[in-house]
């Protein structure tokens, strides 16, 4: 074999070889895009597990209440249509949005609340009461987590050179759950 041969060999080898490299490479940034993109989903049914605890406790929670405060009507038309529009909404952006609208509608029920004193001690109540704490701790905590999963998956996308593969596989951002700006003060108890 002459020089020219070998030469052609070795460029074959090195070409071979930067093609093995760059498939492992893009190989593995695809795996691991698939499995932070599940982890991403999975960290959202953990939220959404939690939404649906609140959302099943919700209609006994406004009974309860109901047969304290007759009058007040208003609010419970509005926690009653917030429950609709959660289990109406398809995309997580729209659960998102509604289940602010549901926490938003539930702090104004628990505004109602404290004005009944008699209700505050009823055991029923209480016990509802302590279901729903406890799942809006719950709801925290995984949304929390959820939140993490998706900056992970956010930072991973957008990062040089995953970017590029991201974008070639379709990869897109994943909201973040949020809570609106009129959520982030705490409600006013007034008597």
């Amino acid at each position: 074999m002459g020089k020219t041969g070998k030469t052609l060999l070795v460029v074959i080898g090195i070409i071979v070889v930067l093609g093995l490299v760059s498939f492992s490479w893009i190989k593995g940034t695809y795996n691991g895009l698939v499995a932070m993109d599940e982890s991403v989903k999975g960290a959202w049914a953990q939220v959404e597990n939690q939404l649906q605890r609140r959302y099943d406790l919700i209609p006994n929670y406004v009974e309860t209440v109901k047969g304290y405060a007759a009058h007040e009507r208003e609010v419970f038309v509005e926690v009653t249509e917030a429950r609709s529009r959660v289990a109406g909404a398809g995309t997580i952006p729209e659960k998102i949005e509604a289940n602010n609208a549901l926490s938003s509608a539930l702090s104004r029920l628990l505004l109602v609340v404290e004005r009944y004193p008699d209700l505050k001690a009823n055991t029923n109540f209480i016990r509802l009461q302590d279901e729903l704490a406890g799942t809006e701790n719950r709801i925290a905590v995984e949304r929390r987590r959820f939140n993490e999963m998706v900056r992970e998956y956010n930072t991973k996308i957008r990062s040089f050179p995953t970017n590029v593969l991201a974008g070639l596989f379709g990869f897109e951002k994943a909201a973040f759950f949020e809570v609106p700006a009129e959520r982030q003060e705490a409600p006013k108890i007034r008597f």
